[in-house]
């Protein structure tokens, strides 16, 4: 698969290639229920953008901030490494790869 991870269309969704029915009796039962959760808190913590376009008119969209659920993602992640038999190490390595990037800490230090 390939995305600029930004857009998201229903092309890229369909053409993913993943037996969802099959990956959910895989697949924990701890990771089952925090999927659920963090689909609300996603929801929760998303919200609607109106824009204006010329030859469209006005467009809706809604726009998700991964980063406030991430508590969340670090249960998914934690069940995951169990499940698959992950170190320590490298689950920590997971849970904080790239963290000041990715949640914008540490960006203070880049600008001065």
């Amino acid at each position: 698969m390939f995305s600029d991870a930004y857009h998201c269309g229903r092309e890229l969704i369909e053409q993913f290639p993943v037996n969802i029915s099959r990956l959910s009796t895989a697949l924990p039962r701890e990771t089952r229920l925090s999927e659920e959760s963090l689909m609300r808190d996603l929801k929760k913590n998303s919200d609607i953008r109106k824009i204006a376009y010329k030859n469209t008119g006005l467009v809706e969209m809604q726009k998700f901030f991964p980063k406030l659920s991430k508590p969340i993602l670090d249960e998914i992640d934690t069940v995951l490494a169990g499940h698959y038999g992950f170190t320590a190490e490298e689950l920590d390595f997971i849970l904080n790869y790239d963290i000041k990037y990715r949640l914008g800490r540490g960006t203070e230090e880049a600008v001065e």
